[in-house]
């Protein structure tokens, strides 16, 4: 049997028998069964404390072993490796240059063409 179904019947046990007595002692069952749970708790973290430490030891060694992936994620592992090496191929904004002022880059410019602001400067009225 597996230790922590081992340790989930005696702790269950251990606390119906603790309900029991306590319910035949006390008037009150809601105290009884807080009582109980507490009797519980301590007998099997002292009593118990080799079969609680078998069960974190099986817990912990099923964590550790990586779960076998499946078609599915392996399938979107390799679409997302082919979108990173698209997007680290691609060039970024700041590889590209910025744009030239017309004339800078052999363009022709009319003589006496000149930019125009789109708005006119407040200061020139």
């Amino acid at each position: 049997m597996k230790p922590w179904v081992k340790y989930s019947i005696v702790r269950l046990g251990i606390f119906v028998v603790a309900l029991v007595l306590f319910v035949l002692l006390l008037p009150n069952p809601y105290v009884a069964t807080l009582l109980a749970a507490v009797v519980a708790f301590c007998v099997s973290y002292i009593f118990f404390a080799g079969l609680r430490r078998q069960v974190a030891l099986e817990l912990a060694d099923r964590r550790s072993r990586p779960e076998p992936l499946d078609r599915d994620t392996l399938a979107e592992d390799d679409d997302l490796a082919e979108q990173d090496a698209r997007l680290a191929a691609a060039p970024t904004a700041a590889d590209e240059e910025p744009p030239s002022e017309p004339g800078e880059s052999g363009e022709s410019v009319e003589p006496g063409a000149e930019k125009t602001p789109s708005q006119p400067d407040p200061r020139d009225a």
